[in-house]
C-alpha cells in the first residue's frame, strides 16, 4: 500500500490473447519479463457487491522508472488531465456504451467454434419496454449492482439489434469517468455470467446489425462555469468550444487508432451505421463525428461519436481531451460548416481511414500524435497495433473459406 508492488511487465508485452509481441521494445522476451512497479490509487476504492463486498482498487504504473509510466493508458489520461488543469480547466466526461447480450456461456460458445451466438432476445426493439421486461432480472441487476459498485447509470435501455443494450454513465471528473467506463465493461460481463449469459463489446459482430459505440460526452469548466457555453453567442457555442471542436477535427484522422484500436473497429465505421465516416461536426446531428448538444449553461457539451465499445476508455478520453486542448492552445477555428442533414451524403469533409493498417500508418507518419501523447507512448502503442494487423493478415477467415474454397 505504501511502496507499490511488482507486477509482471508482460501486461505491456502481449496481445489480447496472451500471445507475446515479437516486435515489442518496452517488454518482450529480450527483457526477461521482470516486474514493473504498480501503484494503487486509493481514490478508486470500491466494494464488489456480487463478491460479498470484496474490497477493490485500481492500480497503474505512474511510479515506474523503466518506461512503463509512459505506456500506461491510465497514466496517460492522468497526464492529459493535469495539462487541462494547468490551463485552468476541469474536464468533465461521461461514457456511453452499447453491447450485445447472448444466451451463451464461454464453454458452450468455444465448443461451437465461436460461431452463431444466440442473442437473448430477437428482433429490432430499440428503446423497447417489452424486451427489457423479458429479461427483467438481468436488466435490474445491471442497474442496481453497477450503482452499488459506484458506476451510477443515467439511463439503460435496449438499442437497435438483437439483444443489444445501451447505458449512459453519470458524468464526473475525466479520470473517474474513464475508471467507471472501464470497470463497467468487465462488471457487465461478470453480471451476465451470473445470469447464464455472455456480453460482448465487440465493435461489430454482425454485418447486418449496427455496431457497438463507446461515445464520449465532455465539457470544460472553470469553477462553476461551463466554458463551452456563452450567452448571446450563436447557438450558445463559445469560442472555447469552437477551438476544442476544431482541435478534435484536425487531429482525428491521425489519432484514430486511439478510438478504433482493432481490425474489427473499422467494420463499424461505415455509412448508414450510426457511426462516423468523416472528420465532421454538427449541432444535434447523429450522422457526424462530433455532435454538439445544446444544453444551456449547465449542459452544453460535445459528444465524440467515433469511439467504439471496443476502445480502451483511458485512451479514447485521452485522445479526445488532448486534441480538444490542442485546438484551444492553438486557437484553431472551424474551417467547415456544421453538417445539416445526412453526413453520409456529404463529400466535403475529410474521410476517416478505412482500416487499422491505414489508420496506424497515418498515426505513424504525422507528428501530432507524438506532440499530444509523447514519443514513448506512441512508439509502444503503434507497435501493438502493427502486431494486431500482422495477426489478422496471417489468419484465414470464414469469409475466405466460403468465397474461395470450392469455386476458385
Amino acid at each position: 500500500m505504501d511502496s507499490g508492488f511488482g507486477f509482471c511487465n508482460v501486461v505491456f508485452g502481449w496481445d489480447a490473447h496472451d500471445v507475446p509481441y515479437q516486435n515489442g521494445r518496452l517488454s518482450g522476451w529480450h527483457t526477461g519479463y521482470p516486474d514493473a512497479l504498480a501503484s494503487l490509487d486509493f481514490k478508486t476504492y470500491r466494494q464488489i457487491p456480487w463478491e460479498d463486498g470484496l474490497p477493490f482498487l485500481l492500480g497503474d504504473f505512474r511510479n515506474d522508472k523503466a518506461g512503463f509510466a509512459e505506456a500506461c493508458p491510465r497514466n496517460l489520461l492522468a497526464r492529459i488531465k493535469a495539462e487541462a488543469a494547468a490551463l485552468g480547466y476541469q474536464a468533465l466526461f461521461a461514457g456511453e456504451l452499447e453491447w450485445f447480450n447472448f444466451d451463451e456461456t464461454p464453454q458452450r460458445f468455444a465448443e461451437k467454434g465461436y460461431r452463431d451466438p444466440k442473442p437473448i432476445t430477437p428482433g429490432m426493439f430499440g428503446y423497447s419496454v417489452l424486451r427489457t421486461s423479458q429479461k427483467s432480472a438481468f436488466f435490474q441487476a445491471l442497474f442496481d449492482e453497477l450503482h452499488r459498485f459506484d458506476i451510477p447509470l443515467e439511463g439503460l435501455h435496449t438499442e437497435t439489434g438483437d439483444g443489444v443494450y445501451e447505458a449512459c454513465i453519470f458524468y464526473d471528473d475525466v479520470l473517474e469517468a474513464a475508471d467507471r467506463m472501464a470497470l463497467m465493461k468487465t462488471s457487465v460481463k461478470e453480471i451476465a455470467y451470473r445470469h447464464g449469459q455472455m456480453a460482448s463489446f465487440m465493435a461489430k459482430w454482425n454485418s447486418a446489425l449496427p455496431g457497438c459505440s463507446g461515445h464520449l460526452h465532455q465539457s470544460l469548466w472553470q469553477a462553476d462555469r461551463n466554458v463551452f457555453f456563452e450567452q448571446g453567442a450563436e447557438n450558445g457555442i463559445s469560442d472555447t468550444l469552437e477551438h476544442y471542436i476544431a482541435g478534435q477535427l484536425y487531429c482525428l484522422p491521425y489519432i484514430l487508432p486511439m478510438y478504433a484500436p482493432t481490425v474489427n473497429s473499422y467494420k463499424r465505421l461505415v455509412e448508414g451505421s450510426w457511426a462516423a465516416v468523416s472528420a465532421s461536426w454538427g449541432i444535434e446531428n447523429r450522422t457526424a463525428a462530433l455532435r454538439v448538444i445544446l444544453g444551456g449553461k449547465s449542459a452544453t457539451r460535445l459528444e465524440t461519436r467515433v469511439p467504439g465499445a471496443d476502445a480502451n476508455p483511458y485512451l479514447s478520453m485521452a485522445a479526445a481531451l488532448a486534441s480538444g486542448l490542442y485546438g484551444i492552445k492553438k486557437k484553431l477555428h472551424l474551417e467547415t460548416p456544421p453538417t445539416t442533414g445526412n453526413e453520409y451524403e456529404n463529400s466535403g469533409n475529410p474521410p476517416l481511414p478505412r482500416s487499422l493498417k491505414e489508420a496506424v500508418d497515418q498515426m505513424r507518419e504525422h507528428a501530432i500524435a507524438k506532440e499530444l501523447f509523447g514519443e514513448g507512448f506512441v512508439d509502444h502503442f503503434i507497435r501493438t497495433r502493427d502486431w494486431e494487423w500482422a495477426q489478422f493478415l496471417s489468419s484465414i477467415t470464414d469469409w475466405e473459406m466460403k468465397r474461395y474454397f470450392e469455386i476458385i
